[in-house]
């Protein structure tokens, strides 16, 4: 398969998946041209063990952990935190936009271990034995995760569920 075809058939899902780890729109497109990149540079190494897909999933994963643990990602968040948040892009705007559902917000705010089999389970519909092999984890160990995920998330949701209707309520007393 040419690399153009490639980036046709994977470039939106790849994207999604690295702004899910990074939440960040220009780090995302940073990830996914890498991966891209060095998947044209070394094309050669993929064996064809498991499918395209996966083998690029599994790029962009590991190449968003090695964004979130640079010095350029922490730079960046020390910026924002001493300058505050920057005036949004109309991009950035329509992607808040959209990710205002409560379980969405609730999802990306969990740590990312949590936020990850989440995702990749539900949203993507990968098998905890796919998810183990793009996550190199014990399928037992995603297990739990997924379980604890979803107390999170559970708790998280009631918790605004509760503030709402405190809400609601003082607005009509």
């Amino acid at each position: 398969m040419q690399i153009e075809q490639i980036i046709h058939t994977y470039g939106d899902y790849l994207y999604r998946v690295a702004f899910i780890y990074t939440k960040d729109i220009n780090a995302a497109e940073e990830v996914v041209q890498d991966v891209f990149f060095n998947y044209s540079r070394k094309s050669i190494q993929y064996k064809g063990d498991a499918t395209l897909k996966t083998y690029l999933v599994k790029m962009t994963i590991n190449r968003s952990y090695d964004y979130l643990r640079s010095w350029k990602n922490k730079r960046l968040v020390l910026l924002e935190k001493i300058q505050g948040k920057p005036s949004p892009t109309t991009e950035q705007l329509l992607i808040q936009m959209e990710s205002r559902g409560e379980v969405t917000k609730a999802v990306l705010a969990l740590p990312i271990k949590y936020r990850e089999i989440i995702l990749l389970y539900y949203y993507e519909d990968f098998s905890i034995r796919e998810i183990a092999t793009l996550t190199n984890t014990l399928e037992s160990t995603l297990k739990s995760r997924l379980q604890r995920a979803r107390e999170k998330l559970k708790i998280t949701l009631q918790d605004k569920e509760v503030l709402e209707d405190e809400t609601i309520q003082t607005r009509i007393e």
